[in-house]
Order: C-alpha cells, then structure tokens, then sequence
C-alpha cells in the first residue's frame, strides 16, 4: 500500500515536468507527510498538463456519501480495470500524482520501522494515479469534490523486504499516455501498471513520528538512528 507520502515540490520543479500551476499555486510549497484525506498535488492532462489541488481518497461519481474516500485511497493494479469505485476512472480519469519520496514500515521482530523511500537521482516520482469529481447524490448535489487515488502494485525485490505491495511510479516517457483521457487502449495501459525497475529507489530508517499525520517538516526525512534501549 501507499498510505504517507512527502510532496516537497516547488513551481519551478513543476515547470520542469511540464505542468501549469492552476490551482496548486494556493498550495503550501511542501508537506513532508501527505496523508489519506488531505489534499495534495495531481496532475492531469496532456496539453497542457495541469496542476491542482485533490483529496486524497476517491470518492466514486456514485457515492451517496463521501466518507467512502477515506478507504479508497489506494487502487490494487490488479482490478482496477474491473473494480466498480475505479473501474470508471481508469478509463477516462487518470492522473499523475508527483511526490519527492514516499513511507513504509518494515517489520522488524515485534517493531515497524517506517522508511522513507526516493529515486537513487533525487529527480520526482510521478505515481500513477486515478480521479473523480463528485457533487454528492442526486437531489443533494453542491460544489464538486475533486479526489484521487493512488495505484500500487507488487514490490520490485528491492522492495519486497519491506512491504508486500508499492505505488505504481510511472516512467517519465509514460506519462502522456497514462494521462491522455483519449487514450482507451485498457490493455496499453495495464501493461505500465508495473513495479519500479530495480536499482531506481533507495531509502532509509526516520523517525516514528512519521505516523503521526499532524507531525510535519524536513525532519520526518532525515535519517533516524534510534537509541540503543529500543
């Protein structure tokens, strides 16, 4: 899964990615521990590609209620071609949701170690990712609600002693037909839903407060050397 993740991103790395700001110019220009619910950056379209500010956990265009976002923060690979809340979404809402680095927690004896996990060259990742608008049930509708959902998929075997799943990162030469709402070719596109080559992410232990969504700031990144009495 990809429950926290760290979007330090600022307008000029943006730019270099080919996105117009749009909306996430009202964003704040980092937040180090992004997590299910809030709101972070997404980026959709191809020309050009657009920047705006999404809720984290999507909220099918059929829900009668929009707490369901809360479970739906993450869509299995696997099924998201058939699975009712994202099947929609996949094939005509996709987005890209770009992030410096992203947590897991490792199991170790009775313990989990959360680590922080980024490209070997620094440069953004761009998880692959789903969206929809939804007004609320008929009768009941109001201003639409914009959210997201992040695809994973099994680990690459770097990853895999960690954790038994991670988000799809997409290549840089796949981003235009991921987020080509044109593009129907569903097969095409089940075959980018795969896990990052080996050798292209590295990571390291931080802190445990971490998993504390309210905690914040670059020190959730930095490498954690826990005291010997743990």
């Amino acid at each position: 899964m990809c429950g926290r993740f760290n979007q330090k991103l600022t307008s000029a790395e943006l730019s270099q990615v080919g996105a117009e700001l749009g909306q996430a110019a009202a964003l704040p220009p980092s937040n180090y521990n992004v997590a299910p619910t809030q709101r972070a950056v997404a980026i959709t379209g191809v020309d050009p590609r657009m920047a705006g500010s999404y809720r984290w956990g999507l909220i099918p265009f059929w829900a009668k209620d929009a707490k369901i976002g809360s479970r739906m923060f993450n869509a299995r690979a696997e099924t998201v071609a058939t699975k009712p809340a994202f099947r929609a979404a996949f094939r005509g809402r996709r987005c890209i949701v770009p992030a410096s680095g992203f947590y897991e927690w490792k199991r170790v004896g009775s313990r989990k170690e959360p680590q922080y996990i980024y490209r070997t060259d620094g440069e953004i990742m761009g998880f692959a990712g789903l969206w929809e608008s939804w007004s609320g049930p008929k009768g009941e509708e109001h201003d639409p609600v914009e959210s997201f959902s992040i695809l994973t998929t099994e680990p690459n075997a770097q990853l895999r002693e960690i954790h038994d799943r991670m988000p799809v990162i997409l290549e840089k030469s796949d981003w235009d037909a991921w987020l080509d709402p044109n593009n129907k070719d569903l097969d095409a596109l089940q075959s980018l839903l795969r896990p990052a080559a080996e050798g292209r992410l590295t990571w390291h232990e931080v802190d445990p407060g971490v998993g504390n969504p309210r905690n914040n700031g670059p020190q959730l990144i930095e490498p954690y050397s826990p005291d010997e009495s743990r």
